[in-house]
């Protein structure tokens, strides 16, 4: 009974612990400890020959990710609950592949392949997975600590995951040696490079990044003069309460105030603000045609915003599997952004990372059908999975002048590399557009506002970003909020944008710590692959 009390205090501190980088800023560097207490609880039942220890590990990142995530649930219920339960049974498997690895490879071979084989799993989290839910990738954990993570524009994300699970494991090897009197048996040598090693691995990193952080000029190639217009609609009654034209409006009077004061380059508007633009002919949505009527007094300045729109497709038979019936043809529903002119320029840019569930139906081929079927017999018929299309590329969209900005549609912004595409493609600064009030006042919308932070630094770019009830903020190269507006209430706000055209080396190179990590990987499980075969041991 002690030794299982034992067990689940260790595995709980390591859900805790883990847990807290994502709910109390500033506190990253838990992460660098956060996995020990879980290797220590697996060294103990190996050693004691503790059976169905996945109970245990699995509880875990449990803990991990319903502490961290469980404001899913509040836009939906089912959602939430699967996606804590999913991406723990992830986290599992490829403990529990360590732990199985622990039979055929000697030394410390198992413990690097847990490494490699973790940030390999980020890695096809936030390159090609379906189902995607890289929320707690490791590296996320310094979102709220910038300073700490400068080199971030050269490994990316996952090269914090990489020194999280270096910092673990040196901590955890440390400890075992200690403990178990290996260390007395080391030589001069192996303890002195222990001794010097570690506190290298642990403060290295940081001492790297203040002196990038201290050392960095914000580049600046001209600016863009940016109002942001925070209107606050209830998601939940954006399209009941108050008719699309009252909030429209509403946006207009915000940016009235502001245009008033001086000229601008860019208003920007939040995601999904309005759903009734036909891909067809965009000049006949209401909103756009106010919108550019508006514009016709403000000469120069374009408006970017979110729009639920629609295709319509008049075939006899479906485009695809992603579209639904409407009269006599089809609707192909996106999650779009719009820059319109006073000139009537429009551009569109559609949502290509897209939430499971409420915006994406996986695998359709598989799904949609089944969809379909459980909607007729359990349901009105209508499907329950939402069916959007994201572009199959990223595009630019560009400002009156030319300049050409990258904006990502609110999960978009979860995923450093993909945010890539707009630097590579010649963006000279990025916007996001969200709409965070689904979760209501919970950590998900500042989690989410954080990781903008990440890509700031990635690319090093200026971010501008705008959601719907907050938080809406300007965001500099090196990643610091130079300005931010409050969370659920009406907000404008004003800033300058500095402009940049050279490419970070994680812009040019891309994820070299993932594609290295995915190497080792492989590597290793052909190694045990090969101990596996008959009369290998």
């Amino acid at each position: 009974m002690k030794q299982k009390l034992t067990l689940w205090g260790l595995v709980a501190a390591s859900g805790v612990i883990l847990s807290l980088p994502w709910l109390v800023p500033h506190l990253g560097i838990l992460a660098l400890v956060g996995f020990v207490p879980l290797l220590c609880a697996d060294y103990i039942a190996t050693g004691a020959g503790v059976k169905r220890f996945w109970i245990w590990h699995y509880s875990c990142f449990v803990l991990w990710n319903a502490l961290t995530t469980f404001w899913v649930c509040n836009a939906t219920l089912g959602g939430g609950i699967f996606a804590v339960l999913a991406n723990s049974l992830q986290m599992s498997l490829v403990f529990g592949f360590f732990r199985f690895s622990k039979k055929r490879l000697p030394g410390i071979l198992p413990y690097i392949l847990l490494a490699a084989a973790w940030i390999a799993w980020e890695r096809w989290y936030l390159v090609s997975a379906e189902i995607s839910w890289p929320w707690l990738v490791l590296g996320n954990a310094f979102a709220t600590s910038i300073k700490d993570v400068q080199w971030y524009s050269i490994t990316g994300t996952l090269g914090g995951s990489l020194w999280i699970w270096a910092s673990n494991l040196g901590i955890f090897g440390m400890l075992i040696a200690v403990s178990s009197g290996a260390w007395k048996a080391w030589g001069k040598t192996a303890r002195t490079a222990a001794a010097i090693a570690l506190p290298l691995v642990l403060a290295g990193p940081p001492v790297c990044s203040a002196i990038m952080y201290n050392s960095y000029q914000e580049r600046s190639e001209g600016s863009v003069n940016v109002v942001i217009g925070q209107p606050n609609l209830d998601p939940y009654q954006k399209f009941t309460s108050m008719n699309q034209s009252d909030q429209t409006e509403l946006l207009l009077r915000l940016y009235e105030y502001e245009l008033s004061k001086s000229e601008t380059d860019l208003l920007l508007a939040p995601e999904t603000f309005c759903a009734d633009v036909i891909l067809n002919d965009v000049s006949l949505s209401p909103t756009w045609q106010r919108f550019h009527s508006f514009l016709q007094s403000y000469p120069g300045t374009d408006i970017l915003f979110g729009a639920a729109t629609n295709e319509i497709v008049y075939t006899r038979s479906a485009p695809g599997l992603l579209c639904y019936p409407y009269g006599n043809g089809w609707r192909i529903p996106h999650n779009s952004a719009i820059m319109l002119s006073g000139d009537k320029r429009t551009e569109l840019f559609h949502k290509s990372k897209l939430v499971v569930g409420t915006e994406l139906t996986p695998y359709p081929k598989v799904f949609v059908p089944l969809d379909n079927w459980l909607s007729k017999t359990f349901g009105d018929g209508r499907p329950m999975m939402a069916r959007d299309s994201g572009q199959e590329e990223i595009s630019l969209l560009h400002l009156d002048d030319g300049t050409p900005l990258g904006c990502a549609v609110c999960y978009e912004s979860v995923y450093g590399e993909y945010c890539s595409g707009y630097t590579n493609k010649g963006a000279r600064f990025l916007a996001v557009i969200t709409n965070d009030s689904w979760w209501g006042n919970t950590p998900g919308y500042r989690q989410h506002l954080s990781y903008s932070c990440l890509r700031a630094v990635e690319q090093r770019r200026d971010i501008v970003r705008c959601g719907n009830s907050g938080i809406s903020c300007f965001i500099n190269q090196r990643g610091d909020i130079v300005q931010q507006g409050p969370w659920w209430e009406e907000a404008v706000m004003r800033g300058d944008v500095n402009l940049n055209s050279e490419l970070s080396f994680f812009a040019r190179h891309g994820d070299v710590a993932g594609r290295l990590c995915v190497l080792v990987f492989l590597l290793l499980s052909i190694l045990l692959l090969a101990r596996m075969l008959p009369g290998r041991k």
